[in-house]
């Protein structure tokens, strides 16, 4: 279906593919994988047409219908989100647009003449949108809105006054509404709640087009592809399996590419030893020779390419006191949405507590109302009742807005060095290393950083002197792969206590120890972490019913 062969590129100075070839059949479901600035978006951009190759073939099946999701959704006001969606339906659409525009032009008189034609005309395209379902088409564009977690309100409301998270859904709605022959997700996964996320993921299954994604969530992405696609060092190479399959397979590769590699090196070693040894005697003339020539035609083996690996190691934070935080008979409303009402619970030294709830049932408000209690220009204030922070309590909260307060004028080394003066330059650059930051990468401007290096850099300075109380709102929010992998292994080996939202599955597995759940019903408290929680309800998220 898509096929690229010996594909060249070359972005300025950077060449990103050099004869790079792959390929995705109808079915297929595969994962693009590689370091950030290996090329993925542009492959995606070569296969949807965007952008050619330097050099190399670019083949797609004659009237194959493309999908392309990215990042950069374009303008939408002036039109619900329903609307918005239903234009990206394809054939659809445009059957749509042509019907109306016939409608009108019935009723003119002045058209009077051209009747019977018009008629003719109208019923071949309306026959041909029913064929396609397309009475049916705002009810399908209704439902997916739904699975991806809008409101029949946010449904109705006008698209351009929606936050940029809330338009990248609408973007991906009109994706998979069309149901395109195939389709070219670049992270879909990012601003979707767990609810949405197991949706998509339950949709991507079901569909039965060529699917090429990328995707920073690892659970998401292991059960979904069959296969994975590697852009690395401008090839491209092809593992059959999911992202759990391939690393394993990438692993064993490499270590048996140092062990041919140590080999070789062995055996060149023992051989130009002899040379030189020997290379001055006449006894030894025809042996040294043969040896030189037979080194000449040996074909080296190249060491495996080492990919830089973060790690991360807290020092201990000083040691709070058995309670951490308590609320009690606690109030929170906004306008006549009220969040909460009696609401009492106590969080302990040591726990680690992943909040689960539905769209709006008061996760991130739960997160301020703790961090008000703290530094209140951050958090919130409840209606009512109170909420306190026990002795010796150092709390540490991450939440988006986080990054807003970088200074813009400050580069990434500036930044830290101001929120820690005592530090030594070598600490600094270090810290900065282990959260992705080499080189001359800390001499950017946070004005310029991306989204996942301004989160990246809010979480060294918050755990460079930890706290012994993290509060985290959705911290791998634009977090690539390795840097999720680093963070989930220095957090599992933290003393303190932690409270936390997300909506990667991986990191709630890995770093929960209780679980609290919002519900209208009021709050549900689970021993054990979130693996336990799954087991126990029978599913992965409140919204969604057992084995759904």
């Amino acid at each position: 279906m898509i096929r690229l062969d010996t594909i060249s590129k070359q972005n300025g100075h950077q060449i990103l593919f050099i004869d790079a070839s792959m390929g995705i059949q109808k079915g297929e479901k595969v994962g693009l994988v590689g370091p950030n600035g290996a090329g993925k978006t542009t492959i995606f951009r070569i296969i949807a047409g965007q952008e050619p190759p330097d050099d190399g073939v670019v083949l797609v099946d004659a009237g194959m219908t493309i999908g392309y999701f990215s990042q950069d959704v374009g303008e939408m006001s002036g039109q619900t989100a329903v609307s918005a969606v239903m234009d990206g339906a394809g054939p659809l659409s445009t059957l749509s647009t042509e019907m109306a525009a016939l409608e009108a032009t019935m009723v003119d008189p002045a058209q009077a003449d051209n009747m019977d034609a018009l008629v003719t005309r109208y019923g071949e395209v309306q026959g041909r949108f029913e064929e396609l379902g397309g009475y049916a088409l705002e009810d399908r564009a209704r439902e997916v809105l739904a699975g991806l977690s809008f409101s029949e309100e946010r449904m109705d409301g006008d698209v351009g006054l929606l936050s940029g998270g809330w338009k990248m859904r609408v973007a991906l709605a009109r994706i998979l509404l069309m149901k395109p022959d195939g389709m070219l997700l670049d992270e879909p996964s990012n601003h979707l709640d767990l609810e949405s996320l197991i949706w998509l993921e339950d949709f991507l299954k079901r569909y039965e087009g060529a699917l090429l994604m990328t995707s920073h969530d690892r659970e998401f992405m292991n059960r979904i592809v069959n296969k994975i696609v590697e852009i690395d060092g401008g090839s491209l190479t092809t593992y059959s399996g999911n992202y759990d399959f391939y690393e394993q397979q990438r692993a064993l590769t490499e270590k048996q590419r140092q062990a041919q590699f140590d080999r070789q090196q062995a055996m060149l070693s023992k051989e130009i030893k002899f040379i030189e040894r020997f290379k001055a005697r006449a006894s030894h003339a025809a042996q040294v020779q043969s040896r030189v020539k037979k080194l000449d035609k040996i074909e080296r083996v190249e060491p495996p390419k080492r990919r830089q690996s973060i790690q991360f190691e807290f020092r201990s934070p000083p040691r709070s006191g058995d309670d951490v935080v308590s609320f009690k008979n606690v109030h929170k409303a906004y306008g006549k949405h009220t969040i909460y009402a009696d609401l009492d619970f106590q969080l302990c030294r040591k726990e680690r507590w992943c909040v689960l709830g539905v769209n709006g049932a008061g996760k991130s408000t739960l997160l301020k109302l703790v961090a008000g209690a703290h530094t209140p220009e951050l958090g919130t204030a409840p209606d009512k009742g109170t909420v306190k922070l026990g002795a010796s309590v150092r709390m540490g909260y991450f939440a988006q807005h986080s990054m807003d307060l970088l200074d813009g004028d400050e580069t990434v080394f500036e930044s830290l060095d101001s929120s820690f003066p005592q530090a030594g330059q070598g600490t600094l650059r270090t810290l900065a290393g282990c959260f992705g930051f080499s080189g001359d990468d800390v001499e950017k401007p946070c004005r310029v950083l991306s989204g996942g290096e301004k989160a990246r850099l809010v979480m060294a300075k918050m755990l460079y002197d930890p706290p012994n109380f993290l509060v985290l709102d959705e911290p791998t929010n634009h977090l690539d792969m390795a840097t999720k992998e680093m963070l989930v292994a220095a957090l599992a080996e933290f003393e303190g206590t932690m409270l936390f939202v997300s909506h990667d599955r991986h990191f709630l597995a890995k770093l929960s120890n209780r679980v609290l759940e919002l519900t209208p019903e009021g709050l549900h408290q689970y021993g054990g972490g979130y693996t336990e929680y799954v087991a126990r309800t029978g599913h992965e998220a409140p919204g969604l019913h057992p084995g759904g």
